[in-house]
């Protein structure tokens, strides 16, 4: 790696590179193991590692039973514990990195089974564990004392006197967020871990020494209490078991390593290997730190059950270089890469909106429904939509009422698709012509293009919008239905619908939680599975081929009008979307991530079933241009319709824009500070 630009290295934008270490274990051999040690050491350091973990007991062996009562071992943990103290940083150091190392140490006449935490070329503090086990397998309490039998705070190793105490807090003085707690195998499998009370006392990254002999299930139940305590106390899990070496007199290890963060998996690493080797991962501390800021309940339990914790500070490496982003990415962030959890995704969405409208319907009396179905992405889900909801009802689709109406710039392709889609479905069709309307409304207000002048403008497309609005919503007046909306998440965001008309107006809207990037996957998930009929699929799949556009101004040299070529790629606008909305993060790190994410064709994975079409690229400087407009238009000129949106039900985490909902903003606001934020950070 080379010394670059601070906006190409993940620690500029808040993530701490960590890594659980599966050492090779030698049974009561402190020298080897601590050999190990260095070599993993010099690995992570390498590789740009600001924080390891090893395994429980890692310098002595898990395994050695009564040898832990024998002086000559307990003395030479301790003089490789300054042996690997000093590589640690500062001074004549070798590296620079905190590591974490089980070891047995003794503070008076008891023996504690501890993670020593080590860093700038000495140790920094000593955390004993909580909970020793003594069923079953476990004998812990013949050899060892609880934290609560120390008898002081602090405890003398190779002369030096540090912290000696549960619940730790490592803070770094020169790096924002990265705050780490320490507990030790058996305490997070009690009822209150230790880990708990240190997240609520500021720690966003929790460490994980465990020795953990394997058995049939027991690695689904370890990453499930990762994933589980990770998404309960909001912040990073470490955990890493011991391997390969240790005892098998009547034990066996798998050296199980994995890191999660809010819940999700971001790191798994081989499982009965037979050498030495990291599992590393980039935690994003800005992020959990921003989740917190968000979540007032997390805020009220620290309050509530919190309590007063020692802190520890450190010095953090500094080293800027520039690196790819070592976790998992989504170029897509609300259709997952994974086909399972994106089928998954497409069940619970499409019936969050089929639900939503049956309810609505249910309690409105409702028998029908009116939509304007043109042929594109979203009227096509709406549409799909509706007749499940109908077939459910026990209602017969010919009560939904679907008009197509052709204006000046409708083309052959959509048009004959909105015909075959609602002919395939067995709704009720019927087309109105809406260019005699436009016309006159034309001559009404003094037009140029009633006077012949090919003036394609905003209000020669924005009285298209607006009469097939108010002839649907006439037309739910004469055939006592109400009108479907059609608008998706993506637009509104955008501020891409008409006010108080098109795509911005219904009587109830059920894409208004649905990105753009999901309804094409909805759309293909329906189609695929014929949850709608057999004879719509060609038409969906012919649908899902056409180019995005509103088709309110007549092709140019052949050209289309096209929805991206305005607003920008749908696929970067949502990946702007979530992070900004979802977690609040500054433009620049958006921009970072969508770097990593979409810079490079090797450095994500596609969505299931994504056509060759989507799997495009972009460099920074087109994402830096894009995500500019994004920030004009989300921040400054989109919120007042937002503010004016019909009901409708919320689809995916953080996506509601409904001022009712997730996003909440002034209507007068303006996008100067997270435009500045952006031209301070992001190179050109």
């Amino acid at each position: 790696m080379t010394e670059s630009h601070p906006f190409f290295s993940p620690k500029t934008h808040g993530f701490v590179r960590v890594a659980a270490a599966t050492p090779v274990s030698h049974v009561g051999d402190p020298a080897a193991n601590a050999q190990e040690h260095l070599a993993l050491i010099r690995q992570a350091a390498d590789q740009g590692v600001d924080l390891m973990v090893f395994p429980e007991l890692s310098l002595s062996a898990y395994a050695i039973d009564d040898l832990h009562m024998q002086a000559a071992l307990l003395d030479e943990v301790e003089r490789q514990v300054a042996v690997l103290a000093q590589a640690t940083g500062g001074g004549t150091a070798e590296h620079e990195l905190i590591a974490v190392v089980g070891a047995p140490l003794r503070q008076g006449d008891a023996l504690f089974n501890c993670a020593v935490v080590m860093g700038g070329g000495q140790v920094l503090a000593v955390v004993p564990k909580t909970y020793l086990p003594n069923y079953r397998e476990y004998y812990e309490k013949r050899w060892f004392a609880p934290a609560t039998a120390r008898t002081e705070d602090v405890i003398r190793l190779n002369g030096e006197t540090v912290d000696f105490a549960p619940g730790l807090i490592f803070e770094a003085v020169n790096r924002p967020g990265f705050v780490f707690a320490v507990e030790i195998c058996e305490d997070y499998w009690a009822p209150l871990p230790p880990s708990t009370r240190a997240a609520l006392a500021g720690a966003r990254i929790l460490l994980n020494l465990s020795a953990s002999n394997i058995v049939i299930g027991k690695a689904d139940e370890r990453a499930m209490l990762s994933a589980s305590h990770s998404a309960r106390t909001l912040s990073a899990y470490v955990f890493t078991a011991s391997g390969w070496g240790e005892s098998t007199t009547d034990l066996a290890w798998d050296g199980q390593a994995t890191i999660h963060e809010l819940g999700s998996k971001l790191a798994e690493g081989e499982r009965f290997a037979l050498e030495n080797h990291l599992t590393i991962a980039d935690i994003d501390v800005d992020r959990i730190g921003l989740d917190r800021l968000r979540n007032g309940t997390f805020a009220d339990c620290a309050r509530n059950e919190g309590e007063a914790a020692t802190v520890v500070p450190f010095m953090a490496r500094e080293d800027v270089v520039e690196s790819e982003l070592i976790r998992p990415l989504d170029r897509f962030p609300f259709v997952p890469d994974d086909a399972g959890r994106l089928d998954q995704d497409c069940y619970e969405a499409f019936n969050i909106q089929v639900q939503g409208l049956m309810r609505r319907m249910a309690a409105t009396k409702g028998e029908r429904l009116v939509i304007g179905v043109s042929g594109g992405l979203d009227s096509t889900q709406a549409l799909l939509v509706a007749c499940r909801a109908f077939d459910r009802l026990n209602l017969p689709r010919t009560n939904i009422l679907g008009f197509t109406m052709p204006g000046f710039a409708t083309s052959d392709g959509t048009k004959s698709n909105a015909w075959a889609l609602m002919k395939a479905l067995g709704v009720t069709g019927a087309e109105i012509d809406i260019r005699p309307a436009a016309e006159q409304m034309f001559k009404d207000i003094g037009h140029p293009y009633a006077a012949g002048e090919p003036v394609h403008d905003i209000t020669f497309e924005n009285v298209q919008a607006g009469l097939r609005t108010d002839y649907l919503f006439r037309l739910a007046n004469q055939n006592r239905a109400f009108v479907l909306g059609t608008g998706d998440l993506s637009e509104l965001a955008l501020g891409w619908a008409t006010y108080g008309v098109g795509d911005h107006m219904s009587h109830y809207n059920v894409n208004g939680g649905v990105a753009k990037t999901l309804i094409r996957h909805l759309i293909r998930w329906v189609a695929d599975r014929e949850l709608v009929g057999a004879e719509a699929s060609p038409t969906l799949h012919a649908i899902l081929n056409t180019e995005i556009s509103p088709e309110l101004v007549p092709a140019k040299d052949g050209a289309i009008q096209s929805t991206e070529g305005t607003v920008g790629p749908y696929a970067l606008n949502d990946f702007f979307l979530f992070y900004i909305s979802r977690f609040g993060m500054t433009p620049s790190k958006v921009a970072f991530l969508a770097h990593q994410a979409w810079g490079d064709a090797g450095a994500g994975h596609w969505p299931a079933n994504t056509p060759d079409d989507e799997k495009v690229e972009y460099d920074l400087a087109a994402i830096k241009a894009w995500l500019r407009k994004f920030l004009i238009r989300f921040f400054q000129t989109a919120q007042f319709k937002r503010s004016a949106l019909p009901n409708g039900p919320k689809v995916v985490t953080g996506g509601s824009l409904s001022p009712r909902g997730d996003w909440r903003a002034p209507s007068d606001g303006n996008a100067r500070v997270w435009l500045d934020e952006l031209e301070a950070n992001v190179p050109d």
